[in-house]
């Protein structure tokens, strides 16, 4: 079989993907246990970590779990390069994205894309606890 210089630069992207190159399969399929996740303390928060790496399809994902002492921040507002889903589990907080405060509760979410401010508050008078799906480069 002949190939042409033009049929094997466009294979050029294939031979260096992350998965052609990569011996790791990528996050594999799982369930993961409320109880079976180790809990880290703060301050402000107790912050349970589910997952954390490279999908299949080459996006990095980390996923964890916070519980958020009334009137606490775990940290100032910040930006980075990967976006950010909030799901908000039980508790009321003030999600802050560019400026903009909103109140949410109980099943509510919220969304930051890559590089725009953002923060999260516990204006409750409970404990506020929510799931953070972060997709992107980690930096």
């Amino acid at each position: 079989m002949d190939i042409n210089r033009r049929e094997l630069c466009s294979l050029l992207p294939v031979l260096f993907s992350s998965s052609w190159i990569s011996n790791e399969p990528g996050l594999a399929s799982g369930a993961f246990a409320f109880d079976d996740l180790h809990a880290k303390t703060t301050d402000s928060a107790e912050f349970r970590s589910i997952l954390k790496g490279t999908t299949r399809t080459g996006e990095q994902v980390e996923v964890h779990e916070t519980s958020l002492h009334p009137g606490a921040l775990p940290h100032p507002p910040h930006r980075h390069a990967h976006s950010e889903f909030w799901l908000i589990r039980e508790g009321t907080v003030d999600i802050t994205i560019n400026g903009q405060p909103h109140r949410l509760g109980p099943g509510s979410a919220a969304f930051a894309a890559s590089n725009d401010e953002h923060s999260i508050k516990n204006v409750g008078t409970a404990s506020a606890s929510y799931f953070v799906v972060a997709i992107g480069p980690m930096t």
